[in-house]
């Protein structure tokens, strides 16, 4: 029981970070005029460090004393799902023609399981 109701704590973290993740992938790609995969790579790092913050702190608990290594361990993690939040993302848009924001949150969802068990297991053990 304890294990779904991190995950669900965890989910609610996410979506702060999707918030976030969405807002500047949005300021960049439509208002600034960036490149639609690099907004998303910048909007995802940004979410990134949000969420290391609030799992950190609410959903982990953590007291580890080695806060640098343990974000450098949450941002591995969340670079690894970077590369699967991308991977899924072209291939949605470019194989199957999706609109690029309902590819994204496909996308943002296949990343947050990754995330959620690699964190509990690796990152916040």
């Amino acid at each position: 029981m304890e294990i779904i109701y991190k995950f669900l704590k965890f989910g609610l973290v996410g979506f702060v970070g999707l918030l976030v993740d969405f807002s500047i992938t949005w300021i960049l790609k439509e208002k600034l005029k960036t490149n639609k995969f690099v907004a998303n790579g910048l909007g995802f790092a940004v979410a990134a460090s949000v969420n290391y913050l609030l799992n950190r702190v609410w959903t982990f608990n953590s007291s580890n004393p080695n806060i640098e290594r343990e974000y450098l361990s949450f941002i591995f993690v969340s670079a690894i799902g970077l590369v699967i939040n991308s991977f899924v993302l072209w291939f949605l848009v470019k194989k199957f023609k999706m609109n690029f924001y309902l590819a994204k949150l496909f996308a943002i969802g296949v990343t947050t399981i990754w995330n959620f068990f690699a964190n509990l297991l690796i990152t916040f053990r």
